[in-house]
């Protein structure tokens, strides 16, 4: 399989679980699957990755751009990189989720919370954390006005 056969693999799985998480009912097993399952499958193999690549790249590291650009310079630790990006992308998804369904917040709400989460994370993650902090005063607010 090439690299990008691989890339193409993943991004397959990373769709699939995205429209799982939100267009599926949440069923234990679900959440499990995305929570655990995936993103476990997606660790080994960036953990694989890492291990066969990464470390034998000259003048690579983390201490200056330059250093990141050059490790993630090659296709298997670009490809590293990106399952990086799609594990914790949908770990956060998966929690927001599940945050989002214990405050009620309705899941045609959560759409489009999830899809920036899945497109641009930290923003989907930012725009949940916003709306989060004004959700127990909403809470609050709904239920005084039905009382």
């Amino acid at each position: 399989m090439t690299w990008d056969n691989w890339f193409s693999l993943a991004n397959t799985v990373a769709l699939a679980s995205w429209a799982a998480l939100i267009l599926l009912p949440r069923w234990p097993w679900l959440r499990a699957l995305l929570r655990y399952g995936v993103p476990t499958a997606f660790a080994i193999g960036y953990t694989a990755l890492i291990a066969l690549y990464a470390l034998r790249i000259e003048g690579g590291g983390f201490n200056s751009l330059a250093q990141v650009k050059a490790l993630l310079g090659t296709e298997p630790t670009l490809l590293a990189g990106w399952l990086h990006y799609l594990t914790f992308d949908l770990f956060v998804g998966v929690w927001i989720a599940e945050r989002a369904d214990y405050h009620g917040l309705s899941r045609l709400l959560q759409v489009p919370i999830l899809a920036l989460t899945f497109l641009f994370g930290p923003i989907g993650y930012l725009v949940f954390v916003a709306i989060e902090r004004v959700l127990p005063s909403w809470q609050t607010a709904t239920s005084e006005a039905t009382s």
